[in-house]
């Protein structure tokens, strides 16, 4: 496949490891999934959640993923997310549903029409109300339960639509709530909230993905269930630019991880 990259390095696999880095005692093996550290990943379906899971697997983490079917009307993003999960060979993933299908949000519910244009500076009517403050509040008690470490989260501030849950704001206030928020940070101990990706535009997060060898082509980020992305909405808009910056050759939707080309490889 055009486009896909063997990773430069590649992600932790299971077997066993030796060492200080690997055993707990001198001498010792100990299999990876007995001393990696556990993390809680976000993991929508989407390029952005495939690229921060992968992140959380690189830096030894055991993964619990976690995908919230919060009632929107593309389904089709869920699928992608069970195929992210296979690749990345996760401990758990955990499907969870609950209803935000009362929300007015073009994303919830069909009688609000998905925007093909948005002003600069508007929050389109894609805006899920409080939808990453549910989610984070959802992997947190799953953290907890599991004993993770941290909480990984796809936001991004960059190439995004404006949504008040994706500033660096949020993300630094929602650490100082988990703070307080649980038996487990109460008892003096961590659960992190990471959110690798929020500083990145999205040309450089697919370059990233590329470069630890992700298959993007899993991924799906389109706001439509059709056989092939729209091309049209805010999601597609905004990786249609990315791709343009990163590639030469025009983009196609529902073609684009074939075609693209990275400068400088």
């Amino acid at each position: 496949m055009v486009g896909f990259h063997p990773p430069l390095n590649p992600l932790p696999s299971e077997g066993w490891a030796t060492g200080e880095q690997g055993a707990r005692g001198k001498g010792k093996k100990a299999r990876f999934s007995d001393i990696m550290e556990r993390a809680v990943c976000l993991i929508s379906g989407g390029i952005d959640s495939f690229v921060t899971a992968s992140l959380a697997k690189r830096e030894n983490y055991e993964i619990y993923a976690l995908t919230v079917d919060y009632g929107q009307r593309n389904k089709k993003e869920i699928l992608s997310a069970r195929k992210i999960c296979r690749f990345l060979k996760v401990k758990k993933h955990i499907i969870t549903k609950i209803d935000l299908s009362y929300v007015r949000s073009a994303l919830t519910n069909r009688r609000v029409k998905i925007p093909e244009k948005v002003k600069k500076g508007e929050i389109p009517s894609t805006y899920v109300s409080a939808r990453n403050t549910i989610f984070i509040s959802l992997a947190l008690a799953l953290a907890e339960t599991v004993d993770a470490d941290a909480i990984y989260t796809g936001v991004n501030a960059i190439d995004f639509s404006g949504y008040p849950d994706c500033r660096p704001v949020y993300v630094k206030r929602y650490q100082k709530l988990i703070d307080v928020a649980t038996k487990k940070t109460a008892e003096g101990k961590k659960i992190v909230l990471k959110a690798p990706l929020l500083h990145l535009s999205k040309a450089d997060i697919i370059r990233k993905g590329m470069s630890l060898g992700l298959d993007l082509s899993l991924t799906w980020s389109c706001y439509k269930s059709g056989k092939r992305p729209c091309g049209k909405c805010p999601s597609c808009i905004i990786k249609k630019n990315a791709l343009s910056s990163i590639s030469q050759k025009v983009y196609v939707p529902g073609q684009w991880l074939k075609m693209v080309r990275v400068q400088g490889r």
